[in-house]
């Protein structure tokens, strides 16, 4: 199943494993059964430290197995066969499981030992969603970290019945005791929290005895955000000899959620995930300080530096802040958005597209995202029905004439959305107001993907710079704030176009003009 060149690889990857981790399959007259077997006794073939066994036991009705270590079940289980995007999750549970990679810290590892013990969740994912991995990958290393939980990872293909009682209609989608409690992509911080509501916290646990120390330390230079802007404006900052680090929920930012980037100039063609692992591998090239999975909570602008506090109680200072911090999905806020999110309101149509295969859907939004996203799920559905606000679609004219071309489009103008309608399970209908005739209508269909822009992630900073009413930051055509020292760039700015290119180029300002400012302040003195 695997080829050589992967193979090859993967012996590299597990040369560094100490001690044996086992991969215990169950037995199962499923007919992918071989499948399963031959994948795993080819991934233990790279190295003497992996070993593959059948559990005692009755039959499985799906092929499934678990990871055990020193004899002992570590709690992550896959139900079904992990390949295409999922196989990079087998690789890093067993380098975590066996302490190798990249690991947990210690501040969001005693965080998890406080959720209430023997818990099981399971994690429904498809193995060709981009966005899964990424939720898997985290919920393992919880897994790991939490010592007394168990992880299901199943491919939802082999569970249509449970998909349906359930009311799944996107992944990946979180369930506890039969009851979905988060669908799509999400942070390390915000699932953590999700499963602190979901099972509770036990205050009397116990852990690590050594104290974690909450000064992060003085830096030249602080990056907040860790997208394109963030990464360029690390890299520029740490050139200069400034230096420099990073807080970030996770290197990459929004641009994790886009598939294909055909504008990046110099770059023929790229996909979010690919380009964020380019971000990440190249400021790990440099003497980057950073720190993931973790938010700003203020910035504190008296005294001679800056005094940046975390959410996690952490706090670090700083000559110079540059602010990167990028937007996130822009929400109808509407009736019935939040109750059907992944039973029927979707954002990510390359994640949650294959769902609504031969149904009828709207994309809410006649930008380029919402037209984008519309002209693929065209390729899906059996209809896709384009809502937009104003009296045309915004979209390029090149995606507009595309979009056009599709026989199984329908566009509909002039259109405020008033409320998401379903019947306790999933989406059936929604109701918008045709703002011509003053009217209300109503449309049926089986699904709502919203694309209606961005909102910039600076509410931490409101009371610190000036925003415009709609959040994004002010600055000058250096990436100046109204604030001495603090900069800021990208897609949480006035910068006219949110474009990964001009982020790229803002991000580099900023760390030039911050730098151009230290400099002269220097000779002043």
């Amino acid at each position: 199943m695997l080829d050589s060149s992967l193979k090859e690889q993967l012996t590299s990857v597990f040369a560094k494993l100490e001690k044996p981790v086992e991969l215990v399959y169950e037995p199962s007259v499923h007919d992918d059964q071989k499948d399963l077997i031959e994948m795993l006794q080819d991934v233990g073939s790279t190295s003497a430290n992996i070993k593959v066994r059948e559990n005692a036991g009755g039959a499985s009705p799906m092929p499934q197995f678990h990871i055990a270590y020193e004899g002992k079940p570590v709690g992550i289980v896959f139900k079904g066969i992990p390949g295409g995007h999922e196989f990079t999750s087998l690789i890093l549970a067993i380098l975590n499981t066996d302490g190798k990679g990249k690991l947990m810290d210690e501040m969001l590892a005693n965080r998890v030992k406080r959720i209430k013990k023997n818990i099981t969740v399971q994690t429904y994912m498809s193995l060709t969603c981009e966005n899964c991995p990424e939720v898997v990958q985290a919920m393992n290393q919880i897994t790991l970290a939490h010592g007394s939980m168990r992880h299901e990872v199943i491919d939802g293909g082999y569970v249509q019945d449970d998909i349906q009682k359930i009311g799944i209609q996107g992944v990946p989608s979180l369930v506890a005791n039969n009851k979905m409690f988060h669908s799509g992509r999400i942070s390390v911080l915000d699932l953590i929290a999700k499963l602190e509501s979901t099972y509770g916290i036990d205050e009397t646990q116990e852990v690590s005895s050594t104290p974690v120390n909450k000064n992060l330390g003085h830096f030249d230079a602080l990056v907040i955000g860790g997208g394109p802007a963030g990464a360029s404006a690390a890299i520029y900052t740490v050139r200069k000899g400034l230096s420099t680090a990073m807080i970030t929920e996770k290197i990459g930012g929004q641009v994790q959620e886009t598939k294909g980037i055909e504008n990046l100039i110099g770059v023929t063609y790229t996909e979010g995930p690919a380009l964020a692992a380019q971000l990440n591998q190249h400021v790990a090239s440099y003497p980057v300080k950073v720190f993931e999975n973790r938010r700003v909570k203020k910035v504190l602008t008296e005294g001679p530096s800056k005094t940046i506090e975390l959410e996690s109680g952490e706090y670090m200072t700083a000559d110079s802040i540059i602010v990167t911090t990028g937007a996130k999905w822009r929400e109808l806020n509407v009736e019935g958005e939040k109750e059907y999110m992944g039973r029927g309101v979707a954002y990510c149509p390359h994640c949650d597209g294959p769902f609504y295969k031969g149904k009828k859907v709207a994309v809410i939004g006649g930008g380029n995202s919402g037209v984008e996203a519309a002209i693929d799920l065209a390729g899906i559905v059996r209809e896709v029905v384009v809502v937009e606000y104003n009296d045309q679609l915004k979209a390029d004219r090149i995606l507009v004439d595309k979009l056009k071309s599709l026989p199984n489009v329908s566009i509909i103008t002039n259109a405020k959305t008033e409320k998401i309608i379903g019947d306790g399970q999933k989406v059936y209908q929604m109701e918008y107001t045709d703002r011509g005739l003053n009217k209300l209508e109503k449309l049926d269909l089986d699904g709502v993907f919203v694309q209606i822009g961005l909102v910039p992630n600076s509410q931490f900073l409101k009371d610190t710079v000036n925003l415009t009413k709609f959040g994004e930051i002010i600055t000058d055509e250096k990436c100046r704030t109204n604030v001495k020292g603090i900069y800021a760039a990208g897609d949480v700015t006035t910068t006219p176009y949110k474009q990964i290119v001009i982020a790229m180029g803002e991000g580099a300002k900023a760390a030039l003009a911050a730098f151009e400012d230290r400099m002269y302040a220097g000779a002043n003195h």
